[in-house]
Order: C-alpha cells, then structure tokens, then sequence
C-alpha cells in the first residue's frame, strides 16, 4: 500500500461502539466493537516502565503524567514502541493526570485540561507515525483515554485499597470534569481501569452517561475480589446493563488472577472481557517500587482468550516485547 495513511475520527454512538480513530485507505473503516466481534485486539503494555527504560524520571506524585507538560514527545515514543511491538490499542498517559493532582504543581485549571486532552493527541500522533509509509503499520489502530481511580490521584497506594471514605456522589463529582475533557478530545474509547471499588465502579458507570464515547470497566483484583473486598461477581453486574460499557475486566493484577476473573466477567455481563495483568511483580507503595520476579508469559493468553477474554495486553513491567509475544500468540490462535 503506498503513501501515508491518515486518521479519521467519526462517531455515530455509543451503543454500536462506533466512536472511532479509524484508518483510511484500508479495505474499510473498522470501529473497535467490530474488530472485537471479529477476534482478539491486542493492547499495550505498561507506559510507565517503557518511560522508565527509556531514562525518564517518574518518582513524583505525577508519575508519567509529569511527561505531558515536560516531556511529551518521549509519551509520544512509549507509545509508537507498542505500536510497533503489535499493539492495536495505545492506552494514554492520563491515568494519574487529574485537575487536582495537577493543581498541587501550580498548575492552574486551564491548563490542566489542555494537558489531559494532549493525552488523547500524543497517543494518535503515535499512531499516525506507525501508519506512515516509513513505519509500514497499516493494521487499524485506536485510542483508550486512560482513566484512573481516585486513589491514583492520591500516589500513596490507596488504588490498591480503595474504600477512601466517600461516597458514590463524591466520587461521579471527582471522575465527571476529567470525563469530559478525555471524551472532548475524542478517544476511541475510555479506558476506566485500576479500579479498586465496586462503589467506585458505580460512580464511573454513572460518570461516563451522555459523554457519547464508549468506554471499558477494568477491576484490579485479589483473587475473586476486588481490592475492596467485594465480590467479582457483584463488582462485574455494576456494568452489566450499562449501555457504555463496551467490555469489563482486570488489570493491574497477578497474572494468576486473570483466568477466574475472565470466566466470571463473561459469564455475569455477556460482554467482551479486558485483561491486562502485570508481570507478577509486587508493588511496594512505600519503596515505590517493584519487588520480586516476573511471572508473566504471553503464552497464558491462549487460555485467556479461551474463556472469553477479547482485549488482552499488559499492565505494569510489561513491555513491548512481551506484547509482541502476545501479538504473536494471538495471531496464531486465529
């Protein structure tokens, strides 16, 4: 296929799923939910670590969010490594990236917004650099606004916990303003992931209404709980009926928690599942830092995929390599 191939951003509504950053001059426009009714869709890795490999410095209260005011061409980089390690799917540097979390930096309300949205434009800049004719990418790509939960905003672990004391209001009221800066900026999707909480759950479910771009609901999880301690098969039936949730999941998890979470995520929904675990190192909020081994295989999506799961990348320490090797798996098992 000759010449560069350029991106196009149409939606016609959330409940086709068809808000999407689509490729022209391929044989069609594909949306993300037609593409997961078709077979697996691979997604990135960690940003962080790739940031960190790369020599950036992420030990602030910011983490990658930092980038977008200092550095955005290296969010730009992390992502075009994903891209062409495999990836479909660039999940944006905007998990940590709040109206608060920026306002402790001085950053003053403005401009915060402008740099939540950059997000969204760094992650599709990546994608038109892997299409251009250089590059050679001409699979569809898309976007996922990366949403974090309230405790990321904090950086002192509590993403990890949940239960912070507030209520399913406070929460819609904290999630909604960044909603709708992400969703402005035009995302094929959000990405509402690293959930702790059922209860906050609920509010994201409730956040993202009329916000006319789908999104996904992505627990992280202990077993057959979340961290809060609830359930999965509750925590799943909070996006069951919810028309703007396009799939549900994990993340940010054990990669031995995947397969249990996959098979009850499926079966309480019926919707495609998300999985996106970690390399099966342990987190040390205090340290913050990474201990122990990695247990990661790409090898495990075979059986991921086996129980339903659709959209299967991963989280933290996992790089493109890995996601090349998932890419890899993935495609063999078409």
């Amino acid at each position: 296929m000759m010449g560069i191939l350029f991106i196009e951003w149409t939606q016609s509504g959330v409940g086709s799923g068809s808000a999407s950053t689509t490729v022209k001059g391929m044989t069609s426009d594909t949306t993300l939910a037609a593409a997961l009714a078709a077979g697996p869709v691979v997604l990135d890795g960690g940003m962080s670590n790739q940031l960190e490999s790369a020599g950036h410095d992420l030990s602030d209260e910011l983490w990658s969010a930092r980038l977008l005011a200092e550095r955005p061409e290296a969010i730009t980089e992390a992502h075009l490594a994903y891209f062409e390690a495999g990836a479909d799917v660039a999940i944006t540097s905007s998990y940590q990236a709040t109206f608060e979390g920026f306002a402790k930096r001085g950053i003053d309300q403005g401009r915060a917004a402008e740099l939540i949205a950059l997000s969204v434009e760094l992650a599709r800049e990546a994608a038109r650099q892997a299409q251009a004719q250089a590059k050679g990418v001409t699979r569809p790509l898309w976007i996922a606004a990366s949403v974090g939960p309230y405790g990321a905003m904090l950086a002192d672990g509590s993403e990890y916990r949940g239960r912070y004391g507030l209520s399913v209001a406070e929460l819609e009221a904290f999630h909604r303003p960044r909603l709708e800066v992400l969703s402005g900026a035009r995302p094929d999707v959000l990405a509402l992931e690293t959930v702790p909480d059922a209860d906050e759950a609920l509010a994201l479910v409730r956040a993202v209404r009329g916000l006319g771009v789908p999104a996904w609901l992505s627990y992280t999880v202990d077993g057959d709980r979340t961290r809060a301690g609830q359930p999965l098969e509750e925590a799943f039936a909070v996006a069951a009926e919810a028309a703007e949730i396009v799939a549900v999941g994990v993340n940010c998890c054990a990669p031995g928690d995947v397969d249990g979470a996959v098979e009850i995520a499926a079966r309480v929904t019926g919707k495609p599942v998300v999985v996106y675990p970690n390399s099966g190192e342990a987190w040390d909020a205090e340290a913050r830092s990474w201990k122990g081994r990695s247990s990661f295989t790409p090898e495990e999506v075979a059986g991921w995929r086996a129980s339903g799961a659709r959209l299967i990348g991963g989280c933290c320490r996992v790089g493109p390599e890995a996601i090349a090797g998932i890419a890899g798996v993935l495609s063999g098992a078409e």
